[in-house]
């Protein structure tokens, strides 16, 4: 075996060899945001479904409360009927539709592909749209309470004859419906 002490390629020819290395890209502001939109792997999107299903469980957790602070008193008054019915209609639609669902589905997210050696999941872009459909679809739900009617208020089980036509007019309960077919 020989060692070799001569150095060698651009130190050898004497130049420095700082100037053949590639530039450093800098990042830029919002770069990391737009990494995190836009990603397709599947813990970055598992973390999005835990994080915006934690979102929607603190807002149905805010209905809750108002809800029984209605009722901690006989005679209090902190909203009306109708409000009532769209926090108890809203509340049960985010507890279940938009905080349990997707936290099973972020944790699925997260820990499949780890349990079974997969590098991802089969489709990551798929994986992602989902997300953006449940982020979405939740809000247009959501939404229903900025409408002059208010939210959908037939209850999150929305049995037939308090959600017809007749007994729910309005936009919120269209906004109720099509937020649900999104997601």
């Amino acid at each position: 075996m020989s060692i070799l002490n001569e150095p060698q390629g651009a130190a050898a020819a004497g130049e420095d060899s700082y100037e053949n290395e590639l530039p450093v890209r800098r990042k830029q502001p919002g770069n990391v945001v737009v990494k995190w939109l836009t990603t397709t792997d599947h813990k970055t999107i598992g973390t999005l479904y835990l994080v915006t299903s934690f979102v929607f469980f603190c807002i149905g957790g805010l209905m809750a409360l108002f809800m029984r602070a209605e009722l901690a008193r006989p005679g209090t008054q902190i909203m009306s009927n109708e409000q009532f019915n769209q926090a108890f209609t809203m509340h049960g639609t985010i507890m279940l539709l938009m905080f349990a669902t997707p936290l099973f589905a972020g944790f699925a997210n997260w820990i499949m592909p780890l349990q079974i050696g997969a590098p991802d999941v089969a489709f990551p872009r798929l994986n992602m749209f989902a997300y953006w459909l449940y982020l979405f679809g939740s809000l247009i739900a959501v939404a229903g309470f900025l409408t002059p009617q208010g939210a959908a208020d037939f209850g999150w089980f929305a049995y037939s004859p308090l959600s017809d036509a007749v007994r729910s007019p309005g936009v919120g309960a269209d906004m109720w419906i099509m937020g649900l077919a999104f997601s």
